[in-house]
């Protein structure tokens, strides 16, 4: 199983709340959400209004070194969409949006997805680049690619 290093030793809580984004008393409430709802934490603060998935995503970036591609102007190339099933993609809300010789890039909503990415690189025999994206974007570009 892939290790993934953090670039940012601070929780996804704390870069939260030092961008503004958050208050302790919303990174409280949605740490109780977490566990009552068995989500993520990124999950728990959507859900209950307190950032966006653009934040979570850029927090997510600076916490894991991981950069961030909005989707809506970004146009995919039809082989790269051919190379990976659109079921595989909403499994685990990911969408491909590159591929260079044995490499294949991801816009993923969920970077931390060992399996995802260990599954795209057994069914493509590249490795796997990731890039950060929204939940709702990478939906979106399923539903426009893989019609």
């Amino acid at each position: 199983m892939r290790e993934l290093k953090r670039t940012s030793n601070k929780q996804l809580g704390e870069l939260l709340i030092e961008r503004g984004v958050i208050t302790h008393e919303q990174l409280n409430l949605s740490l109780q959400y977490r566990e009552k709802h068995e989500c993520m934490i990124g999950e728990a603060l959507v859900e209950l209004n307190f950032a966006t998935e653009k934040d979570i995503a850029q927090a997510l970036t600076c916490q894991y070194g991981f950069p961030y591609l909005p989707l809506s102007n970004y146009e995919v190339d039809k082989e790269i969409i051919n190379s990976l099933s659109g079921d595989l993609c909403k499994k685990y809300v990911f969408i491909p949006i590159d591929k260079i010789g044995k490499n294949i890039t991801l816009a993923m909503s969920n970077p931390l997805n060992t399996q995802a990415v260990e599954e795209v690189e057994k069914i493509t025999g590249c490795s796997v680049q990731v890039f950060v994206s929204t939940a709702t974007e990478i939906k979106q570009a399923i539903s426009n690619y893989y019609k």
